[in-house]
C-alpha cells in the first residue's frame, strides 16, 4: 500500500514507532494529488512548502523522543471557508479570489499545535451555498467514484479528497448537511458535531444559528480522532459551549449491546430511493444482531423542515453577507460611477447565481410585513423540532435515517432547479435546527457502484455515543471501499 492509502490513526502508530517520517508521508500525499487532481479537481490552494516544513519539524521531535498528539504528522485539507494565516481563503467565491487571511481559524490552531501537516484549501460551493459543489466560481469537483457526478456540498472538494486520497482527514462545514451529505454521496464519514462544541471563530458565516466545522475521514476512529482535537470551549465564540468533553476516540468499543435506535417513519416515505431505505435497514439489522433493539418513532413536524430550514439559513445569509461591499475587502468593480453603484456592481459581479438568489430571498423574509409571516413561523417551527428530537430521545439513545435521498447525480441534473437541489438536504436539516450530533457513514453502494450514506442522530453532546454506533456499523459493513481513479 502507498502511505496515502492507510488511516490516520493507522500512520499514527506507524510515526510514532518510527517505521515511516511525516515528510515521506507529506510527499506520498502530494504525489496522490499531482496524480489525480487533474480528475478529481478537490484544491483551490495548495501548501506544499509550508506543509513539507511542518512535516521535517514533527519528525525532529519524534527523533528527540517528544511526546506528540496522535494527529502530529498526519496531512489534512481544510474547506476554504475557514481561516488560514497567510494562505489564501476564498470561499470559492470571485468576491474573495484574493483574500489572504491575517489570522487562523481556532480548528486550526489546535491542528497546528498539535503538529497537523496543513496539505491546502479545499473546494466548495460559494459560501458554503449548495448541495452539489458546482456552484463554486473557480471549478466543479468531481465524484471520485465517477467522474461524471457531483461529489456533493458544499464540502464537496474535502469529501472528494479523503475519498481519493488527496487528504488523509479534513476539515469541512455543515450548515444543513454540507458534511454529511458530500460523506454519503463519496463513501465516507463525516461528523456534524452538536452545535456549540466546535469554535465557530473563523469560519466566514453563512447561517450563523446552525453553522458547524466538523471532520471528514475514511473511518469513524479518524473522525473521532479529529473531532477531539478540535472540540472544546473558545472564548472567541460567543456561542461555544463551557463545557468538558469526553474523549470519542476512547468510547469507540464497538459494543451497542442494549442500545436503542429510533427509526423516524417520516424519513423513509416518499422521496427516498428504495435502494437507499434498504440498504440503511440492512445496516441497522446487523446492529441488532450485536445486541441493539429498535423501535419506530415519529417526528411529526419533519415534513416542514426543509422551509423552515431556508427561511432560517437565507435570512441569515442575508444578514451576514451584508459585510461584502467592495469597502472594506474582497472584490470591488471598476470605475464605479457612485458609492451607490459601487454597491450594486461590486455584490452584482462578485456574487454568484445562487449567492444572490439566497440573499434575496433572505432580505425578502426579514423585510417589513414579511417578518412574521415567514421568519418568525420558522423560528417557532425550530423550537417545535427540538422538542420533538427532546422527547423521541427520552424513548431512544439514537435515531437512524438515510443521509441523502439517492446516490450522487450526474453534473448539471439539478443545476438549474433549485427546489429538486435543495431536496438533497432533506434527511440532514432538522439535525442542524434542533443543534444535535449526527454523523454519515458509508451503509451500501448502488448497482453503477455509488456509495450510500446512514445517518446515525445522537443526543446534544453526545457524540461518543453517535460515533460508538457508527463504528459498530462500520466493522459489521466493513468500512471504507477506495474508487479506481
Amino acid at each position: 500500500m502507498n502511505l496515502y492509502e492507510y488511516k490516520a490513526h493507522e500512520l499514527s502508530d506507524m510515526l510514532r514507532k518510527k517505521e515511516i517520517s511525516s515528510v515521506e508521508l507529506t510527499n506520498s500525499v502530494y504525489e496522490r494529488i499531482e496524480s489525480v487532481e487533474p480528475k478529481v479537481e478537490a484544491y483551490l490552494t495548495l501548501n506544499k512548502e509550508a506543509a513539507l516544513k511542518s512535516a521535517a519539524e514533527v519528525d525532529r521531535k519524534i527523533a528527540g523522543g517528544e511526546e506528540l498528539s496522535r494527529l502530529a504528522g498526519i496531512p489534512i485539507g481544510i474547506k476554504d471557508n475557514i481561516s488560514t494565516a497567510g494562505l489564501r481563503t476564498t470561499c470559492a467565491s470571485k468576491m474573495l479570489e484574493n483574500y489572504v487571511p491575517v489570522f487562523n481559524a481556532t480548528v486550526v490552531d489546535k491542528l497546528l499545535s498539535c503538529g497537523s501537516v496543513i496539505t491546502g484549501k479545499l473546494n466548495m460551493d460559494e459560501f458554503a451555498m449548495g448541495s452539489s459543489t458546482e456552484n463554486s466560481y473557480f471549478k466543479k469537483t468531481c465524484n471520485p467514484f465517477d467522474t461524471s457526478c457531483v461529489p456533493g456540498g458544499s464540502s464537496g472538494g474535502s469529501a472528494a479528497a479523503v475519498a481519493s486520497g488527496e487528504a488523509v482527514v479534513a476539515l469541512g462545514s455543515d450548515t444543513g448537511g454540507s458534511i454529511r451529505q458530500p460523506a454519503s454521496l463519496c463513501g465516507v464519514v463525516g461528523l456534524k458535531p452538536t452545535y456549540g462544541s466546535v469554535s465557530r471563530y473563523g469560519l466566514v458565516a453563512f447561517a450563523s444559528s446552525l453553522d458547524q466545522i466538523g471532520p471528514l475521514g475514511r473511518c469513524v476512529k479518524d473522525v473521532a480522532l479529529l473531532q477531539d482535537v478540535i472540540c472544546g470551549h473558545d472564548k472567541m465564540d460567543a456561542t461555544s459551549a463551557n463545557r468538558s468533553y469526553t474523549s470519542s476516540f476512547d468510547a469507540l468499543t464497538g459494543n451497542v449491546s442494549g442500545l436503542r435506535i429510533g427509526i423516524p417513519k417520516e424519513y423513509f416515505g416518499s422521496g427516498i430511493s428504495p435502494e437507499v431505505k434498504e440498504s440503511v435497514m440492512s445496516a441497522v439489522n446487523d446492529l441488532v444482531k450485536r445486541g441493539a433493539t429498535v423501535k419506530e418513532i415519529s417526528l411529526p413536524s419533519t415534513g416542514y423542515a426543509l422551509s423552515a430550514y431556508y427561511i432560517i439559513a437565507c435570512a441569515e445569509a442575508s444578514s451576514n453577507l451584508a459585510r461584502f461591499d467592495g469597502v472594506k475587502y474582497g472584490y470591488r468593480c471598476a470605475n464605479p460611477e457612485s458609492l451607490l453603484d459601487m454597491y450594486e456592481r461590486t455584490r452584482s459581479e462578485g456574487f454568484g447565481r445562487e449567492v444572490k438568489r439566497r440573499i434575496i430571498l433572505g432580505t425578502f423574509v426579514l423585510s417589513s410585513g414579511y417578518f412574521d409571516a415567514y421568519y418568525k413561523k420558522a423560528k417557532l417551527l425550530q423550537n417545535r423540532i427540538k422538542a420533538e428530537f427532546d422527547a423521541a430521545f427520552n424513548d431512544v439513545d439514537v435515531i437512524v435515517t438515510p443521509t441523502s435521498p439517492y446516490e450522487a447525480f450526474k453534473f448539471g441534473d439539478k443545476l438549474d432547479d433549485p427546489l429538486a437541489m435543495y431536496s438533497a438536504d432533506i434527511c440532514t436539516v432538522t439535525v442542524n435546527i434542533a443543534g444535535l450530533p449526527a454523523v454519515s457513514v458509508p451503509c451500501g453502494y448502488s448497482k453503477s457502484g455509488l456509495p450510500y450514506g446512514m445517518q446515525i442522530i445522537g443526543r446534544r453532546f453526545d457524540e461518543p455515543t453517535v460515533l460508538n454506533t457508527a463504528y459498530a456499523h462500520e466493522i459489521c459493513f466493513g468500512g471504507f471501499k477506495a474508487p479506481e481513479l
